[in-house]
Parts: C-alpha cells; sequence; structure tokens
C-alpha cells in the first residue's frame, strides 16, 4: 500500500491543532468562566452541560448518517469540515461574549449559544475524525497517522491550560470577561485558518472497499449498524470513561489549585506539565505498541492515572517550593503519560472498529461509527461538567472565598477520586470485553484486503 505522504499528514494534524483549541478553552474554562466571572449558579451549568446534550444524542449519529452519504466534488468529509469550522468559529465568539444580560436573558442567552455550539461543533468533529481509516486500513500506518492529530490536539490543550489565564489577563488588561471575549476571538481565526490547510491539503481516498458502499445508508441501516457491531459499545464505554476521567482532571483542575493548594497559578504549570507528557504518551506509543503490544499498552494507559489521581486525593502536597513544584510535576506527569497512550490507542480501536464492522456487517460505515466518538467526547464534557456542577453545589462550594474543610474535601473528591474510580473501571471493561487483538484483528484485516 502507498504510503501517506508526510505533507498530507502534517496538513491532517493541523486540523485537529484548530479544532481542538476551541474544544479545550471550552472543555477547561467555561465552567470556571460561568461561575467565578459570570457568577450562575453551578447547579444550572451542571444540569445545562447534561441537556445539551440530549440534542446529541439524537444530531451526532444523523450527522454521521448524513456524512456517509454525502458526494460530492471534493469528497464527503472536507465540505462539511469547511462549513462546520466556519459555524463553530462564529458561535464561539458569541460563548464567551458577555452581553451585559441579567436575570433569565443571561441564563438563556447562556443555554442558547452553549447548545448551538454543540450542534455546529458536530459539525466538523465528525467528518474531521471519520477519515482516518479512509486513508490507510495497514495496521502500522494506522497507529503512526492516528497519532498524528492526537499530538497537535495535545499542543493545543497545552497551550490553552498553559497561556490560558495568563492571556485572559493580558488581552483584557485585568478584566477577566474582556480576556476571554478576546481569547475566544483569536482562537475562532486560528480555528478557521487551521481547518483551511487540512480542507486544501487533505483529499478524500475513498473507502477501501467500494463494493460495500455501492448504496446510500438509510436511518434503518444506521441503527443495525450501530446495535449489531459489538465492540462499538466496548469502545464507546471505554471513550466515555477515558474522556469523563480526562475532561473532569483537565477542567477542575483550576477549582482544585484556587482552592485547595491556594495558589490559583500553578494550574498553568499543571496543565503544561500535562500536555508534555501526553505528548510523550502519543509520541511513544507506536514504539510502545510495536514492542510489548496494545494490550499491555493499554494497561499502562490506565494504570499510570491511578497512580496520580490517587496523589491528588490522599496526597497533602508540602506548600513549600521547590517541594510543592516537583510534587505536582510528577502528578500530572503521571496522569497525562497514560492519557496520552489512551489517546492513541483509543483512536486506532475506533478505526479497527469500521474494518470489523465491514467483517461482520459487510459495510463499511465510517462516519457513522465515528459519529458516536463525537458524541461520547461531549456526553463525557457534559457529564463532568454535571458532576462539576452538582459537586459543588452539595459540598457548600462558594465562589470566591475561603472554602469549609468539607468543600476541600470534596473538591479533593472531585478532582481525584472520581477519576480514579472511572480509570479502575477503564482497565476492567478493557480486559473482559474488547477482543480486537492478535490474529483475530489480523483475520479481519486480511478479509478487508481481500475485498478491496
Amino acid at each position: 500500500m502507498q504510503r501517506l505522504p508526510w505533507p498530507v499528514r502534517i496538513s491532517y494534524g493541523v486540523g485537529a491543532f484548530g479544532k481542538d483549541l476551541v474544544y479545550a478553552i471550552v472543555a477547561t474554562f467555561y465552567m470556571f468562566y460561568l461561575t467565578d466571572i459570570c457568577k450562575i449558579s453551578p447547579i444550572f451549568i451542571g444540569n445545562l452541560f447534561l441537556v445539551a446534550r440530549l440534542f446529541d444524542a439524537i444530531n451526532d449519529p444523523i450527522m454521521g448518517l448524513i456524512v456517509d452519504n454525502t458526494r460530492t466534488p471534493w469528497g464527503k468529509f472536507r465540505p462539511w469540515i469547511l462549513l462546520g469550522t466556519i459555524l463553530n468559529a462564529i458561535v464561539l465568539v458569541f460563548l464567551f461574549l458577555n452581553p451585559g444580560l441579567g436575570g433569565t436573558q443571561q441564563l438563556a442567552y447562556i443555554a442558547a449559544t452553549y447548545i448551538l455550539w454543540g450542534l455546529t461543533y458536530t459539525l466538523m468533529d465528525i467528518p474531521y475524525w471519520s477519515m482516518i481509516p479512509a486513508l490507510t486500513d495497514d495496521e502500522r500506518e494506522r497507529d503512526t497517522i492516528s497519532v498524528i492529530p492526537r499530538i497537535f490536539a495535545s499542543v493545543a490543550w497545552m497551550l490553552i491550560g498553559y497561556l490560558g489565564l495568563h492571556l485572559v489577563k493580558l488581552l483584557g488588561r485585568g478584566e477577566q470577561s474582556l480576556g476571554f471575549a478576546w481569547l475566544g476571538g483569536i482562537i475562532a481565526v486560528i480555528f478557521c485558518f487551521c481547518s483551511l490547510i487540512t480542507f486544501f491539503f487533505v483529499r478524500d481516498r475513498g473507502t477501501v472497499s467500494p463494493q460495500t458502499n455501492r448504496n446510500r445508508t438509510s436511518a434503518g441501516e444506521m441503527v443495525r449498524i450501530l446495535t449489531r457491531n459489538d465492540q462499538v459499545i466496548v469502545v464507546l464505554a471505554l471513550s466515555l470513561l477515558f474522556n469523563i476521567s480526562f475532561q473532569l482532571s483537565n477542567g477542575f483542575a483550576v477549582y482544585y489549585f484556587k482552592y485547595v493548594i491556594r495558589i490559583q497559578d500553578l494550574v498553568a504549570n499543571y496543565l503544561l506539565v500535562a500536555g508534555i507528557a501526553q505528548l510523550f504518551g502519543l509520541f511513544g506509543y507506536p514504539f510502545l505498541a510495536a514492542g510489548f503490544g496494545r494490550r499491555a499498552v493499554f494497561t499502562a494507559s490506565a494504570l499510570f492515572p491511578v497512580l496520580g489521581f490517587s496523589v491528588l486525593l490522599f496526597g497533602r502536597f508540602p506548600l513549600v517550593h521547590p517541594w510543592l513544584g516537583w510534587s505536582i510535576f510528577l502528578t500530572s506527569a503521571a496522569i497525562n503519560f497514560g492519557i496520552g497512550l489512551s489517546l492513541g490507542i483509543l483512536t486506532v480501536m475506533l478505526a479497527d472498529v469500521v474494518d470489523y464492522g465491514e467483517y461482520k456487517l459487510g459495510t463499511r460505515n465510517e462516519s457513522i461509527l465515528f459519529s458516536t466518538q463525537t458524541f461520547v467526547v461531549k456526553l463525557a464534557g457534559a457529564l463532568s461538567g454535571f458532576i462539576t456542577g452538582t459537586g459543588l453545589s452539595l459540598i457548600g462550594f462558594v465562589a470566591d472565598a475561603v472554602q469549609t474543610p468539607t468543600a476541600i474535601t470534596g473538591i479533593r473528591v472531585i478532582m481525584g477520586g472520581v477519576p480514579l474510580l472511572l480509570s479502575l473501571l477503564y482497565l476492567v471493561i478493557y480486559l473482559k470485553f474488547y477482543r480486537l487483538n492478535g490474529a483475530f484483528l489480523q483475520e479481519i484485516k486480511q478479509n478487508c484486503h481481500e475485498k478491496e
């Protein structure tokens, strides 16, 4: 098989950088923006995040169906990437724009912009990730290509985590509301530029097996694809557990450092180390998978976070420099090296599920299957937001105030205890139910090759 040229691989990765700048600022700081700057009730925000995902439960699979049935001179993926980017960038500007409303009008504005942001993000995200199995079906090649956009995405998360609050202060000249508005607008422009690079330089190769996709996919066929591919359910369960843990630990970090450690600026260092450690995990994944096998790498991807979250839950960081910094460094490194491994392996696993669907059902539906990933990522964001909002309310959290001992313990549990349990469950489900490994996976690949 012809290898994908490096300029095309990089152009594809650049698209992930832009779109994950968008997702990172929303996932990391939007809850904080609403509670500590707009002074919105945490319970309202948590419920809003959860309700918004009810729209996605219908919207995301339908979008996958639409993409799979798209036939244009530019292919079936790129037109939606371009349209979704433009619309989502516009909504992002309004998401962090405080129009000075109050009461019910303010709550309605926040709800409308957040729901619309999720809907427009779907337009772009589903076709973007759906391209991976269409780029190559070679296992080694797919391991490498799948990691590239994840690396670009991790760089985006790292930059937002480390520079986000600094840029808010700089751009707003001390006024955080104005700073977030400027930062949202700048990210929207970068997002559009990055997506244009992907649009112009990454071409749709088409499906691997034309015989399996001669006809357009119906809604009934979509239901059959999602319910009869048993490994889809397993991978989606794993992705949901992972993403709740990942997004909760990132989005809640600002509360942990502001109210437990009482040094808010340390959140930037924590998230910088997180980004670097994720990059090490992503870069190392193809080599570790080749040397030790995917099963061993997956196990490591769960156990490293278990170790780090245990420290956040039970540890008492020494509040003396430099030991505090080193403690934060090692904890973040352990958690996020495992997260980096998971980011690589979960993308590859979902691409393998596409092959498995063709092997088992005789149809190859990248966009429908990858639409479930987009839904799961956003559902995880909603659930992490719901856990944050509901948890802050239950523990008696008061914004911009010294917290009670009960609230401090509650913040520790949300930051460390919940992700710890999710990481353990993540490993158990994989070991018990995932079976696309070894000889069986090779049989699936061979079957797909024979259909070309």
